[in-house]
């Protein structure tokens, strides 16, 4: 990979890593089903990811996909989710940020697979939490629907905004973590002023 390539797919991989942080198996879903439609060109014949191109591999994130759509209107359940959905949002920023990686210098790889991709996921997926747990101390979960709603078509969007343009992607979810850092820090300052 050229300069260029590994910068686009460092974009599309904070950008899909920033989308499992919304929801962990959609951006999965969707880009195994890219790698495996051809519409996303990365061969992963011989790595670790090689299962990613299969057909089971599709069916299986398909249908994890649907569950936790659906899982997440279920008020109380959705946030026992959250501690299942915690690290694995993590795990899957870092896997997806290395498979679009994949081909380009290991150390680059996995130092941005674990760094942005991961880091990114776990920003997103804490404010997600946050968020829900807000939610259900208000409204005693009857608002999570909503935050649920929400949160599935971030995640949609942000995941075909990466596959279709993968740099705007990644501004935008640069943007998106700028933001709720600095809302962290602001309410934090309120919180416990110096």
């Amino acid at each position: 990979m050229n300069e260029a390539d590994i910068i686009l797919a460092a974009m599309m991989g904070i950008s899909l890593a920033a989308a499992s942080g919304f929801r962990v198996f959609l951006p999965p879903f969707l880009l195994s089903l890219a790698v495996r439609a051809d519409f996303i060109e990365i061969d992963l014949t011989g790595t670790s990811f090689e299962y990613f191109d299969t057909n089971i591999a599709v069916i299986l994130l398909g249908v994890a996909t649907v569950v936790e759509f659906a899982a997440f209107y279920i008020p109380w359940v959705d946030n026992l989710l959250d501690t299942i959905a915690s690290p694995a949002a993590v795990i899957a920023g870092v896997s997806m940020t290395a498979i679009v990686l994949t081909g380009s210098d290991p150390i680059v790889q996995w130092t941005i697979a674990i760094i942005a991709g991961g880091g990114v996921a776990g920003v997103i997926q804490t404010a997600t939490v946050a968020t829900r747990g807000l939610s259900t101390s208000l409204t005693l979960g009857t608002a999570n629907p909503i935050v649920a709603t929400a949160e599935n078509i971030a995640s949609v969007a942000l995941t075909i905004v990466a596959l279709l343009a993968p740099l705007l992607a990644g501004i935008f979810a640069i943007v998106i973590i700028f933001l709720m850092v600095r809302r962290w820090v602001r309410s934090e300052k309120q919180t416990n002023p110096a």
